[in-house]
Formats: C-alpha cells, structure tokens, sequence
C-alpha cells in the first residue's frame, strides 16, 4: 500500500528530482500538509496531478515562467485592443479634475 502522504525529503525522489529542482518547480504549486511541530508533507494525488500537467507541457515551465514570457505564444492573448479602448476614454470626473489642476498651476505661474 502506498502512503498518501509523501514527506518533504521524500516528495522529490517521488518525482524523480533533486531538492532544489523540486523546491524551484514544484513546491509553489502543490499544497503542503503541516502536521506536527516541523513535519511537512504532501499529498501523493497533488504530486501526481502536478506530474501529469508537467508531462502535458512537454516539460515545459509553468506559471512561474509565464510572467517572464517564456511560456507558448498560441495560449497567450492579445489585449492591447482591450487597453487602448479602456485607456483611450476619460470620464467626465478625471477630465474635470484635469482642468482644475490646470487651472491651479496656470495661478501659481501668474503669482510667481
């Protein structure tokens, strides 16, 4: 039978990997199980799934990597038209508040 919990010095040799590999690639993904005082482990069906999904992605990196843009273009959306439309428009308020700020460094340029 195996243990449905895998200790933190087990995790890695689980999956095959040293300890700084497991700590770079899997632990921020998978939900750690506190027992005890210092004890951690982890689920050995977290493990498994993080390996399926792993193995989906041809080893590719995960979310980590996304914000540094290395991740495959064909899952990546295009929003610049989104942007520009949201960033393109001004309320009513913010052109107010413009023309008020204006107005008070325009007096400040005449008072000096």
């Amino acid at each position: 039978m195996d243990p449905r919990v895998i200790r933190l010095k087990d995790a890695a040799a689980y999956l095959g990997m040293d300890k700084n590999k497991f700590n770079s690639l899997v632990r921020p993904y998978v939900h750690e199980i506190r027992y005890g005082s210092q004890s951690v482990g982890y689920d050995r069906l977290d493990l498994d799934a993080w390996f399926d999904d792993y193995k989906q992605r041809n080893g590719r990196p995960g979310k980590a990597y996304k914000e540094e843009g290395q991740w495959d273009k064909r899952s990546h959306r295009d929003l610049s038209s989104v942007v520009t439309r949201t960033t393109s428009r001004k309320s009513s308020v913010d052109k107010e508040l413009d023309n008020q700020l204006e107005r008070i460094l325009s007096r400040k340029q005449n008072d000096t």
